[in-house]
């Protein structure tokens, strides 16, 4: 099984594929496997990397204590040390967006380009069980959640509550996704659920107005609004930024509409391949 050995732990990995360089970054409770249709479908032209992130997945559960976007960009640098990648295109979803747009301010040089898709930037307001003591904190609250009910029924709890507090089809319109990514939230240990949902809520995005690589954000169009004029901002937030909703897809738009997704990411790819700048901030449907 093909790691890279990071602090605390190690990450597992794969590669498959030739040519230029691209980096999937899965979001949060998931795992590497949310890209299989993009490997498949990129694998012919690309070098493609997917990695579970430290407390997913193959890479399991890590020495560290505390878990941050920071770190995250830590691994991340680690592992393209590491494969000797140089120039990556980046493409994150959802808690890997974090992490993508974090690497673009630290290293606004070193990649060619990135993706963010399901494009939240800060935690969206959330309801707790009425059970619960009202004097808790949110991280503390879904630490005591976890610890009583596990990871899954937590998982499936916030997803009712983002859909009551925020609106829209949260998640993914398919309800084998929806299922398939609480079963994975469920192979998350209680420590590392509550590690991660502490990184979600505490994290404060960079000002990423410096970053002159082309960025494109994606967006399903039954996520929810706020989440989409999150996405918008961030688009107009950057010299080469550009939004785009695409049909018939929610949080994970990757995985609802992969045909779409794919089609999106290679005219960016193909921008990229053919410009060394990128488009002004535009919004298109």
């Amino acid at each position: 099984m093909p790691t890279v050995s990071v602090e605390g732990g190690s990450l597992f990995y794969e590669r498959r594929g030739n040519g230029p360089p691209i980096v999937f970054i899965h979001g949060g409770w998931q795992d590497s496997t949310v890209w299989a249709s993009q490997v498949e479908h990129f694998a012919e032209q690309y070098d493609v990397i997917t990695y579970d992130i430290r407390g997913h997945g193959q890479s399991g559960p890590t020495e560290t204590t505390q878990y941050s976007v920071e770190l995250f960009v830590d691994d991340l640098e680690t592992l393209l040390l590491e494969l000797d990648i140089d120039q990556p295109i980046l493409v994150g979803i959802s808690v890997g967006g974090l992490v993508a747009r974090a690497f673009l301010d630290r290293h606004p040089e070193q990649a060619r380009g990135a993706v963010i898709a399901g494009p939240f930037q800060s935690m969206t307001p959330l309801s707790f069980p009425t059970d619960l003591n009202p004097f808790l904190s949110p991280v503390q609250g879904v630490s005591q959640m976890v610890s009583t009910i596990g990871s899954a029924a937590t998982f499936r709890s916030l997803l009712a509550s983002m859909q009551a507090t925020n609106g829209g089809t949260w998640l993914s319109l398919d309800s084998d996704v929806r299922e398939e990514a609480i079963a994975t939230a469920g192979n998350v240990s209680n420590a590392e659920y509550t590690k991660l949902f502490r990184v979600i809520y505490e994290h404060d995005p960079p000002d990423i107005s410096h970053v002159e690589a082309p960025l494109l954000v994606l967006a399903g169009d039954h996520e929810v609004g706020q989440i989409k004029r999150q996405g918008q901002t961030l688009a107009e937030s950057v010299p080469n930024g550009q939004y785009r909703e695409l049909t018939d897809a929610a949080h994970l738009v990757n995985q609802d509409n992969p045909t779409a997704f794919n089609s999106a990411c290679t005219d960016f790819f193909e921008l990229l391949e053919a410009t060394d700048g990128g488009s002004s901030a535009v919004t298109e449907s």
